[in-house]
């Protein structure tokens, strides 16, 4: 790897433990493991994805599909997917070395073709996600005959992750960088400015990982109970009482198989999104 693909691929998994560190209701992290998983094999699977992810020049289709094999055969589950299929359009944004990571982003995604399409595809049915079923058109299981752009345009509706493709990742650049810079200028630990982005990426919107397995009911429940924590947060209400809450919660989605999945991906793309800026030429550059 070159230096700047390790200094990328150090800040990928530095994103990533820094979300492990937040105790993100329903998902796994430090605080509590969760869904047949633990917070080692995430931890692992940073490490053994960072590689394949951010290797030089690699497309992002490649990217993806290596770094799923790698976690793969170092944890035997999908413990990576969604931070995976988020985070290699950032790593090959930021070889660019441009000053505005956000307009390379674009770029980036402006080149993926039909080859990236069947990279992915393969990386997907290999991962094997909950509640991945068929489509009607550009289903996984079948040949790629679209760019990847163009297959991630058609699940846009039903999945956040896939909206970030055709949306320039809005979602990352426009709620969870600002969520995240927001909570950094408070003399706070760390984990509570992933917490806030996470909550804020929750209670925003459904979670589509939610509604997959469980349902539009659940997943607008859970938004809702969200939004009441995220209130709590911006109110600098970060005492013992907050954390026992918000475990409580923890413990009682994780009893129903509830996990907000796509949120914790977000955050840690806007994780690795904030950090990467700090190896740009610019610390002007836009957001």
């Amino acid at each position: 790897m070159t230096v700047l693909s390790e200094r990328i691929a150090a800040a990928f998994v530095a994103a990533c433990r820094d979300e492990l560190e937040a105790p993100k209701p329903g998902n796994v992290h430090l605080f509590a493991d969760g869904h047949r998983m633990t917070a080692a094999e995430f931890i692992r699977s940073a490490e053994v994805a960072a590689g394949p992810l951010c290797a030089g020049g690699g497309r992002v289709g490649r990217r993806i599909l290596d770094a799923v094999e790698a976690t793969l055969r170092a944890v035997g589950t999908n413990t990576n997917l969604g931070i995976v299929l988020l985070c290699a359009p950032l790593a090959a944004a930021a070889e660019a070395e441009a000053p505005d990571l956000r307009a390379a982003l674009a770029r980036v995604l402006a080149t993926l073709d039909k080859d990236d399409a069947s990279l992915v595809f393969r990386a997907i049915v290999l991962a094997s996600p909950a509640g991945l079923g068929r489509a009607e058109r550009h289903d996984v299981f079948a040949p790629a005959t679209v760019t990847l752009r163009e297959a991630m345009a058609e699940a846009a509706d039903r999945d956040r992750i896939a909206r970030q493709y055709i949306c320039d990742f809005a979602d990352v650049f426009d709620l969870g960088e600002p969520l995240l810079e927001t909570a950094l200028r408070r003399p706070a630990d760390a984990k509570w400015a992933a917490l806030a982005a996470y909550l804020g990426f929750l209670s925003a919107f459904p979670d589509t990982h939610i509604v997959r397995k469980h349902g539009p009911a659940a997943a607008e429940e859970v938004r809702r109970t969200a939004t009441a924590f995220h209130h709590r947060m911006q109110a600098a209400d970060r005492d013992d009482d907050l954390i026992a809450d918000i475990l409580r919660w923890d413990a009682d989605l994780k009893a129903k198989a509830i996990n907000p999945g796509t949120s914790a991906d977000l955050t840690v793309a806007s994780l690795f999104a904030h950090r990467l800026r700090n190896i740009l030429p610019s610390a002007c550059n836009s957001g």
